[in-house]
């Protein structure tokens, strides 16, 4: 499988994200636009089932393989169509655009994915990176089925975007003298949350009052007590009187757990090299995943 990234692009506006994704084919129009809407073509390589009235405010439906007889899955409309060039939909609050455009003897496939969820671009990328594989393997005559991907791909968008970096913002509520900081990490993972709290404590559980396993610390937050814990899910240990380090492995976008990272200190703490040691405290956990 290929884990080099396909030309692609996120940019982010007034809490929404568009992810973009080009990849020439060859083949002309008329044949990739058939792939992409009879839904007989769509079952070989898109990640649902799909249902689709190709007109207009037509009704789509999503179904996910595994899903149950009596579960209806995700619903969407068709906002476009112009064969062979435009077919554009919602997929419950998101919206997906895929245009066909001629490329000498073949076609330029671009897709425009817009989302409210902008940590999870990188399962959103390499999601769609597998399938449009698929799609060229199926428009090529072999088998069509997508890839499996054990998070080389994920973590290549993950560094690809930017999506690796985190961020300093006021705490709430303010401690002593409302002067608080707080540096926030939210970073999609690429295993469940039983798997991530396995790698972090190392066969060591977190007790509360007891020091917190050295796999929860970072350069600029040693060992400190535990002081609340939740296991799989969250954990907060005490650094100094004024900072603490909380974990939390949230749902995520199906590839796994989603990782909210913080650590409160006062005014005048160094939040950079706070900054930067939990960066790479968090891209070696994200290493031990894909490796796990």
């Amino acid at each position: 499988m290929n884990t080099t990234p396909h030309d692609a692009t996120l940019t982010t506006a007034d809490g929404r994200s568009a992810l973009r994704m080009e990849r020439r084919l060859p083949h002309p129009p008329e044949k990739v636009w058939a792939a992409l809407t009879d839904p007989a073509a769509l079952r070989a390589w898109f990640p649902a089932e799909v249902t689709v009235e190709l007109t207009p405010g037509g009704a789509m439906t999503f179904r996910f393989p595994g899903a149950g007889a009596d579960e209806s899955g995700l619903t969407g409309t068709v906002t476009d169509v112009e064969e062979p060039r435009l077919f554009a939909f919602t997929w419950d609050t998101d919206h997906l655009s895929w245009t066909v455009t001629p490329d000498g003897e073949g076609s330029l496939l671009t897709l425009v994915h817009t989302f409210g969820d902008r940590p999870g671009a990188a399962s959103f990328a390499s999601g769609w990176h597998l399938c449009v594989d698929a799609l060229a393997r199926l428009l090529g005559g072999v088998p069509a089925v997508p890839a499996r991907e054990r998070g080389a791909l994920h973590e290549s968008y993950i560094g690809r975007f930017g999506l690796d970096r985190g961020t300093v913002e006021s705490a709430e509520p303010a401690g002593p003298g409302g002067s608080d900081l707080l540096v926030r990490f939210e970073r999609q993972l690429v295993r469940p949350a039983e798997t991530v709290w396995a790698v972090l404590s190392a066969g060591i559980e977190p007790v509360a009052g007891l020091p917190v396993p050295v796999g929860f610390t970072a350069g600029t937050a040693p060992e400190g007590p535990v002081t609340e814990v939740r296991a799989p899910r969250s954990l907060t240990y005490t650094v100094a009187p004024h900072s603490a380090v909380t974990w939390e492995l949230r749902e995520g976008t199906g590839h796994g757990a989603r990782l909210v990272l913080t650590q409160t200190g006062p005014a005048g703490w160094d939040t950079d090299a706070a900054l930067a040691a939990w960066r790479t405290r968090i891209e070696e956990l994200a290493v031990a995943l894909v490796n796990s």
